[in-house]
């Protein structure tokens, strides 16, 4: 009787085994891996349902890759996937870049999709280069005169150094600087004008796509304007800046003037309460040298008139 119970236990487990097994195989999908002659097990598949990973999803880019000639492992796609890549966007890549003879590799492709970048559009600036324009560059002559340039870049995606490589901003960034040095290394701005050429080589030869995530070309002025006198500009600027200098001196020269001359006001008027002070003692010696007996008055007759006079001495 416990042998029996034990029996059924078993086939209990097993069938409730069986029907887990049979709700995690995506039977359709493992059909369609057969028709398609793709090596797929039925391991594998309920492997992925298990990490809940789209099967569908991962297949089909497996299948279309088989039948592209490409050379996949089925766990290769699942990582990039479950590391947050575009799958259908790397298969797809790939295939663009063998029908166009690029070398592209898996590997390299699903770098390039990790590091953040559209590898579908990389390959397509591989095959058909992208223009990219400059918007107005001044830049200033040796004789002062500022010109303005625009210039048209064609560049196309270099997928070795897609990945870690340097962006359209930065291309931008050192033709800009690359004019600039150009129309200062000229003697006028009418040498640029005429010879327009002159930027367009130092812009070649400078290799301004180094470290970057494209390659140069061409490079072509579409536009040249002649902008401000600079030159003079700064030496008018420097002349009101002297001008304004001088005269802020001249105003410290004055202000010290009226200071001095003030100063000396103050020292007359100290000088005059001095001579008043003094004059004010001249009652007081004589009154008290009239009280000491030192002050004589005595008569002095002039034609018939007395005068009174005074004299020192004693009384």
């Amino acid at each position: 009787m416990s042998v029996n119970i034990v029996v059924a236990a078993i086939l209990i487990l097993g069938m409730f085994g069986f029907f887990v097994v049979l709700s995690l195989f995506p039977f359709r999908t493992y059909v369609k891996c057969l028709s398609a002659n793709v090596p797929v097990g039925p391991v594998e598949l309920i492997a992925m349902s298990l990490r809940k990973v789209p099967i569908d999803l991962i297949v089909d880019t497996f299948i279309r890759g088989n039948k592209a000639g490409l050379h996949l492992f089925l766990d290769r796609l699942e990582a990039h996937y479950l590391s947050g890549g575009d799958v259908e966007g790397v298969i797809n890549a790939i295939i663009s870049a063998g029908r166009a003879n690029l070398d592209l590799t898996f590997e390299r492709a699903a770098a390039i999709d990790l590091a953040g970048r559209d590898v579908q559009d990389a390959v397509r600036m591989s095959v058909q280069p992208r223009v990219i324009s400059t918007g107005g560059v001044a830049g200033m002559a040796r004789n002062g005169i500022e010109v303005i340039a625009k210039a048209k870049i064609t560049v196309k995606a270099n997928l070795d150094t897609m990945v870690g490589g340097a962006g359209e901003e930065t291309i931008l960034a050192r033709v800009s600087e690359g004019i600039v040095s150009a129309i200062g290394s000229a003697d006028t701005h009418t040498d640029v004008l005429k010879k327009p050429e002159i930027i367009t080589q130092t812009i070649i030869k400078a290799g301004l796509d180094a470290g970057t995530a494209f390659q140069i070309i061409s490079f072509e002025v579409a536009d040249l304007d002649v902008g401000r006198n600079i030159g003079a500009i700064l030496q008018n600027d420097q002349a009101e800046a002297d001008r304004k200098v001088a005269q802020a001196k001249a105003e410290g020269r004055r202000a010290l003037a009226l200071a001095q001359l003030q100063e000396n006001k103050a020292t007359e008027q100290e000088m005059k309460a001095r001579l008043v002070e003094a004059e004010m003692r001249v009652p007081q010696a004589l009154a008290d040298c009239f009280r000491r007996g030192k002050l004589l008055v005595h008569r002095k007759k002039k034609q018939g008139t007395g005068t009174l006079g005074y004299g020192t001495g004693q009384a």
